[in-house]
């Protein structure tokens, strides 16, 4: 892992969303989700390990009874940019059938591994799949036909991190939602195409 790199990246990097605007987010998140979801007998599902951090400052936020699980896919696996195939990890372990099933993530960005995980929940038998994401980036390279149902931010189409999204495995716990600076990007670029090509 980057240590040093993420360590400048953190320092240097701009602040999207503070703390405060994240909570303020959420509490809106959270009353949206409760004026569809009451009495529903939802099943909460957290995208692991992004999703993680989001869910757990949503749920106490939900006043009603709800079940708790988790998934667990990825198309990072530590890069800067998502690779082709979706890896999956861990599939839900409650049966999903007949379920209203609610998605938390941490982010859409351009949506294949939300997507994913949606088909195989509808694929599995769910009456109705929702998704929730803290932020939703601003660009044209969505997933067709895949829209977050409920969504706490916006962020402009650059690379961010914290509470549950990282820079590169790292950053998770940055508290606000922050931008790599575009030379950082670059220079991480560079960094990688000679790794690959010394």
């Amino acid at each position: 892992m980057a240590w040093d790199e993420a360590e400048q990246v953190l320092a240097e990097a701009d602040l999207i969303h503070d703390q405060a605007a994240v909570d303020r987010a959420l509490d809106s998140l959270a009353g949206d989700i409760t004026r569809r979801l009451d009495g529903c007998r939802p099943l909460i599902l957290g995208v692991m390990i992004g999703g993680m951090v989001p869910a757990g400052m949503l749920l106490p936020r939900l006043g009603f009874p709800l079940q708790l699980d988790y998934v667990h896919a990825t198309r990072y696996r530590g890069a800067l940019t998502g690779q082709a195939e979706l890896e999956w990890r861990a599939e839900p372990g409650t049966p999903v059938r007949d379920r209203v099933v609610l998605v938390v993530d941490d982010i859409l960005d351009e949506g294949h591994t939300l997507a994913g995980i949606v088909e195989a929940l509808r694929a599995q038998g769910a009456a109705e799949v929702l998704t929730a994401v803290l932020v939703n980036k601003l660009h044209g390279r969505k997933h067709p036909g895949l829209h977050a149902d409920f969504v706490g931010l916006e962020v402009p189409d650059r690379y961010v991190f914290g509470l549950g999204m990282d820079y590169k495995g790292l950053c998770r716990n940055a508290p606000g939602i922050f931008a790599v600076r575009e030379s950082a990007v670059a220079a991480a670029s560079a960094t990688t195409a000679e790794e690959r090509n010394p």
